[in-house]
């Protein structure tokens, strides 16, 4: 797989919560197929790629969540004018609004942009603030009565965004949030060639995640594994933002550490970086980690989980960036921790002193 390659499609594929479907559902599906034993689509949109071990029945099971979903927004409301109103489908920051081109799915996709009243045309007081989301719309040129033929209330909008290769391996674009996760999954079935693995696989490529990890909750309750590992993003270290809270870009992914980790998973993981001579760095979660993790770790009766990181600058924005190398690392590392698991692995996890 190359990696750049998949994670440009990924950037520019359009799947926003619930609506998966349209776009980077079927992208992750191609790219798993080959890498797995049988990939199937569960009825909230998850892509579920398994890949059977060589160790003895029962085998250990491990499930791979990396939510493929994206922020995006929903129309509310047809302005007089052909104009529309929207709310948004996630954690949009209203701020960084202004100016976007959107793509509208209608009964056919429409370009658009995000208009807002001119700095010419404002009050001193309004200067000084930032817009609100229902003072903004999305504006795709044609007359009302063409839009209201092509647009319904309902319909989704993404964000436009072409990726961008900066300097030192760094890459931007939209919705690596958490498409990069997705990769790392990638990366790890790719790398398991290489090893005789034990247990079997269950790579999800979840549905959902922005609105409630509702993706996650369905298909850990289905494949109920014995270990969870959640693979998302972390901020990565930007001026004004207190360094423990963030991770730095380029210098590896992180492991999370706190309530929501399985101590076991996390001390395996650790050993699993320096076997194969990865920088991991450390994320602490003091509370629930806000990810799939969260939700894996609490069904049925429980599973062990871990969460692997990859730093992001400009979360929950179009120019998200990252950097290539933590994306294959984070990849090898967990390759490595998945042949590491034997059923005497999974017996120790539950032999807590």
């Amino acid at each position: 797989m190359d990696l750049k390659e998949f994670l440009t499609k990924a950037s520019l594929a359009h799947g926003v919560s619930g609506f998966e479907f349209m776009d980077v559902a079927s992208l992750v599906r191609d790219a798993m197929d080959g890498l797995v034993d049988e990939v199937k689509v569960d009825l909230l949109g998850n892509v579920v790629g398994v890949k059977y071990g060589e160790g003895a029945q029962p085998r250990p099971k491990i499930m791979l969540a990396g939510h493929m979903d994206e922020i995006g927004l929903i129309i509310t409301k047809i302005e007089e004018g052909g104009f529309l109103r929207f709310a948004p489908v996630g954690g949009v920051d209203q701020r960084v609004l202004p100016a976007h081109e959107v793509i509208v799915y209608g009964r056919r996709p429409l370009t658009g942009v995000i208009g807002v009243k001119p700095p010419h045309l404002t009050s001193p007081e309004e200067a000084k603030k930032a817009y609100k989301m229902e003072d903004l719309f999305i504006d795709v040129g044609l007359p009302e009565e063409e839009v209201r033929e092509l647009v319904r209330v309902g319909d989704v909008a993404t964000f436009k965004r072409q990726v961008s290769e900066l300097m030192g391996d760094r890459f931007s674009g939209k919705a690596l949030d958490d498409r990069a996760g997705v990769a790392v999954i990638l990366v790890c079935l790719e790398e398991l060639r290489k090893y005789k693995v034990d247990a079997d696989v269950y790579a999800v490529a979840t549905s959902q995640e922005e609105i409630g990890c509702r993706g996650a909750v369905v298909s850990t309750y289905g494949i109920e594994p014995d270990i969870g590992i959640a693979i998302d993003v972390c901020h990565g270290e930007t001026p004004g933002v207190p360094e423990w809270r963030t991770s730095s870009v380029g210098k590896g992914p992180a492991l999370a550490q706190g309530g929501n980790i399985h101590p076991k998973v996390f001390a395996a993981l650790e050993k699993a970086a320096k076997e194969i001579g990865i920088k991991a760095q450390k994320e602490i979660a003091p509370a629930a980690t806000g990810t799939d993790a969260w939700v894996m770790q609490i069904s049925r009766a429980g599973v062990a989980t871990g969460l692997i990181s990859i730093p992001l600058r400009y979360m929950h924005t179009s120019v998200e960036t990252l950097a290539i190398s933590d994306v294959e690392d984070a990849g090898r590392l967990l390759a490595r921790f998945i042949a590491s698991v034997d059923a005497g692995f999974v017996k120790e996890l539950k032999s807590w002193i």
